[in-house]
């Protein structure tokens, strides 16, 4: 075995590279089942961020559905979600350059389905009794006003759309029952966001497909409801928060009572910051497989509805998304601290787990990772924040043993969202093979803890995030695992304004990176887009009545606080944040004679797609 070399933390040579990162990853979501094939969606940075439809055919063989230059991903709610479905070997997608909806058979060109309009589509279902797509759609035909969300369906032949279900500001998830005769669906209102409380609803569908009267079935102002679905013998699954917890019901028999199905500290439900999120698939009348998040990690179990009982399956994931069943198998989304997120199919019968796809072919010894360490700490407003801690690994260097290594914070983005544990060399690994250390937050405000700690953050955005990645970085450094004068924090859009809160407010850290973050928040209720327009009155207080607290709390209106080095990176097609955030920010801090800079960059959005940016942005 090769000695180690000493060396100072931070100058240890990684193979974990800008280079090879870039090379050779996808990123994998919404796998579905159409007969025996598979199919799935494939974003590829090497293609400018194209997203592609994937198809697996029983025999093993892969290849793509979608050809260039389709791009297969919509903005309905500017984050997209539920970009396209299948039926018997026709696969129906949004188009990312005009937004309509396509209709390709596998092996020919995709043919426009929809009219050219500002009108978008999402989370669509295939009602093949008769011959439609049932979907959201979001119109943005009438200029300087906001978007209408309705549920619509759109005729397979004709391409005509018909306005199903109207009158509130969103919509998601509608699902129709296996005999087409009930429909169901998520609503909401402004200001809610549908984490802080939404509505099931059901109708009956008529021969023609006209909805009748809406009844409410679950859900309200603050109770949040996740992904209903239909078992083959009709009753109605979905996961509601209204114990504290994201548990699993389902509706009896007299249609009005919401029967738990196995209560437990432990999420069955996301955030839904994008449409066709999934966490149970339902099997058959007598098997549910689900995945739940206990304390930051997911777990894979059956759920048998008729008993009640929860059978963990063991796996070796430790994040676990996207979930979808046949019979006899379940596909979903999965990866571990030492393996990238994977498209992995389970044989109910056998336990047998099969990788179908890997994000990436790239391979690195086990010795250069760092594995997630789950760290918890008291908070300053009394509750216990959570976080996983990375320390330096690299299998040739070890540092002075009277050194203590650089520390950067990482505060995730939402905020109602959640860091995770599968393997990332972007942001994890390139840092920890190079000898620093990393604590990625869970900060108050995050999920998979409960509605509890979510509503920690509630009026409290700036104070309770910020604490909480401050007070963490601290905690590391009085234990010694960190170095008290080299700590550093970085974001992306709310975890770039935690960032720049951090440095504006808090004189903990030495340096800090806001990719897209927000350094204005008055500004932000004012331009962006319709899903967020009405987010900071939960997390800040309603605008204009509380105009004083946008005011306290914009990093923009303190740049006389701030005493180090900063960058900051920006998408120039953001609609989330846009690019006035960062640029006015730089101007402020290079006015102040602060070392900054700021680093735009053509044909992004919110979050960056393409190799070269991703590269830039990480060199």
């Amino acid at each position: 075995m090769t000695q180690k070399q000493t060396k100072p933390y931070g100058a240890w040579k990684s193979p974990v590279t800008s280079d090879l990162i870039v090379t050779d990853i996808v990123g994998l979501s919404e796998p579905m089942f159409d007969g025996e094939d598979i199919y799935w969606l494939e974003s590829r940075p090497s293609e400018g961020g194209r997203s592609v439809v994937m198809r697996r055919t029983p025999d093993g063989t892969s290849s793509d559905v979608t050809p260039a230059p389709f791009n297969v991903r919509t903005r309905v709610h500017e984050y997209g979600g539920g970009s396209y479905v299948v039926a018997d070997g026709a696969v129906y997608f949004s188009n990312y350059a005009d937004q309509r909806l396509y209709k390709q058979r596998v092996g020919e060109e995709p043919q426009p389905l929809t009219i050219e309009a500002e009108l978008r589509y999402a989370d669509a279902l295939v009602d093949k009794s008769r011959h439609r797509l049932i979907c959201v759609r979001e119109d943005h035909t009438k200029s300087g006003s906001e978007a209408v969300n309705t549920i619509v369906s759109i005729d397979l032949n004709s391409g005509e759309a018909r306005v199903l279900v109207s009158g509130k500001d969103f919509y998601a998830s509608p699902r129709l029952s296996h005999d087409g005769k009930l429909l169901a669906w998520l609503e909401w209102n402004h200001p809610n966001m549908p984490w802080d409380g939404c509505e099931l609803c059901v109708c009956e569908m008529d021969a023609d497909g006209a909805p009748g009267e809406t009844k409410r079935i679950a859900g309200g102002l603050k109770e949040s409801i996740f992904q209903p679905e239909w078992s083959p013998d009709g009753t109605l699954y979905f996961v509601s928060d209204r114990t504290g917890w994201w548990n699993l019901y389902r509706l009896g028999e007299d249609d009005r009572t919401a029967e738990p199905l196995h209560e437990m500290s432990a999420e069955f439900g996301l955030p839904q910051w994008v449409f066709r999120l999934s966490c149970y698939a339902i099997e058959s009348a007598d098997n549910i497989i689900c995945t739940y998040n206990e304390q930051g990690i997911w777990r894979l179990a059956r759920l048998n509805p008729q008993t009640r009982e929860l059978e963990r399956i063991e796996n070796p994931y430790t994040d676990i998304e996207y979930i979808q069943a046949a019979q006899g198998q379940v596909v979903f989304c999965a990866g571990s601290p030492t393996e990238m997120n994977a498209l992995v199919r389970l044989d109910i019968k056998t336990n047998q787990f099969e990788v179908l796809r890997d994000s990436s072919a790239i391979e690195i010894d086990k010795e250069y990772l760092s594995v997630a360490e789950a760290i918890e700490f008291p908070a300053q407003d009394g509750a216990t924040a959570h976080g996983f801690f990375y320390a330096p690994q690299n299998l040739d260097y070890t540092a002075p043993e009277t050194e203590r290594p650089p520390l950067l914070v990482i505060s995730h983005g939402g905020p109602t969202s959640a860091t995770r544990t599968t393997l990332r060399l972007v942001s994890i690994q390139y840092w920890t093979s190079r000898g620093l250390a990393v604590l990625d937050m869970n900060y108050g405000g995050s999920t998979g803890y409960g509605r509890a700690y979510r509503e920690r953050l509630r009026d409290t955005w700036g104070i309770v995030d910020v604490d909480d990645c401050t007070g963490g970085a601290l905690f590391l450094a009085e234990q010694g695992r960190a170095d008290r004068k080299r700590l550093a924090i970085r974001g992306g859009s709310a975890g770039g304004y935690t960032t720049l809160a951090a440095l504006a407010f808090r004189d903990v850290f030495a340096a800090g990176a806001s990719h897209f973050g927000v350094s204005d928040a008055e500004a932000l209720t004012k331009d962006t887009h319709k899903f967020e327009s009405r987010y900071l009155d939960g997390l800040i207080g309603p605008y204009p009545e509380r105009r004083d607290l946008y005011v306290e709390r914009s990093p923009i209106n303190f740049t006389e606080r701030l005493s180090c080095p900063m960058i900051l990176f920006q998408g120039l097609e953001d609609k989330v944040v846009p690019p006035d955030q960062a640029e006015r920010m730089f101007e402020a801090v290079k006015a102040k004679g602060l070392p900054v800079a700021y680093v735009p960059f053509e044909g992004e959005q919110h979050g960056f797609r393409r190799s070269e940016n991703i590269k830039r942005a990480l060199d």
